[in-house]
């Protein structure tokens, strides 16, 4: 969970996340996106990864990048238990 809530804490990821909400992008086409080094944003992926957020898949001098949509449902029913939770009133 700390890798986890590490990689959503920075806007930069933030922003990573939203463009691949629209589907699977290389890094590349994620790069161009940003004001950024390439280094800079494959650091800001393999936080991503390593949090489980992104997958990567390799193909030939290509790397794509989806997102983990198990991950972001976990998350959700971890933050619902919460919601859900009944809370005791005080009088």
């Amino acid at each position: 969970m700390n890798a986890l809530f590490k990689a959503l804490n920075d806007p930069t990821r933030r922003a990573i996340l939203e463009l691949l909400r629209d589907g699977p992008r290389t890094a590349g086409d994620i790069a161009e996106a940003f004001h950024f080094s390439k280094p800079t944003i494959s650091h800001h992926l393999d936080l991503l990864r390593q949090a489980d957020l992104v997958t990567s898949d390799k193909q030939g001098q290509f790397v794509t990048y989806t997102l983990n949509m198990t991950v972001f449902d976990e998350i959700i029913g971890w933050m619902m238990q919460f919601k859900n939770s009944s809370n005791p009133t005080t009088t």
